[in-house]
């Protein structure tokens, strides 16, 4: 990073800052947010294009960053509830009910399904993240977490039950007649 570089970051530190405070509305927040801002900004500062604004790309990184965690936050939240019951209100039955079939579901799935729903879903983690972490082609993960979808919502739907089984790769899931 060139010297005016390191001073035009200086020079946008209290932008960002404020821009921050104006999205979380607390200090300490604010502050996390723009640091992981700069720990972003700096380990992909290679990849920034060099005629590109400093500043618009900075504060689409904190943007981004932002929104990435409310959205981890909410998957979080509901998660727990799920699991927890509690609530800010109290469920109907039916909201209980539908929360235990999903949650049935959920652990009918095979266990690689499962755990790549929970990264996507509950971490927020991209497509190409999981990838990297897992250590499998990102057409594999899209695929993968396509099908573990397509089940959910089958047995959401009732369509068909997947047995339980010791090798999840290649078993098809048992179709189920309904009359």
């Amino acid at each position: 990073m060139s010297t005016l570089d390191d001073n035009q970051l200086r020079e946008l530190l209290p932008r960002l800052r404020r821009f921050a405070l104006s999205l979380t509305q607390d200090h300490a927040n604010a502050d996390d947010l723009v640091q992981a801002t700069l720990e972003k900004a700096l380990s992909s500062w290679q990849q920034r294009h060099t005629d590109g604004d400093l500043r618009a790309w900075l504060f689409s990184i904190l943007y981004r960053r932002f929104i990435d965690s409310r959205r981890r936050s909410k998957r979080y939240a509901r998660l727990l509830e799920l699991f927890t019951g509690d609530s800010p209100t109290s469920p109907s039955a039916e909201d209980i009910a539908v929360a235990h079939s999903a949650l049935d579901a959920f652990e009918q799935l095979p266990a690689e399904q499962r755990a790549l729903l929970m990264l996507v879903s509950v971490e927020g983690l991209s497509y190409r993240e999981i990838s990297d972490t897992l250590n499998i082609p990102m057409g594999t993960v899209m695929s993968r977490i396509s099908r573990a979808r397509k089940a959910m919502r089958a047995l959401g739907e009732g369509e068909y039950h997947v047995a339980p089984r010791q090798d999840s790769r290649r078993t098809p899931p048992t179709l189920r007649r309904l009359k």
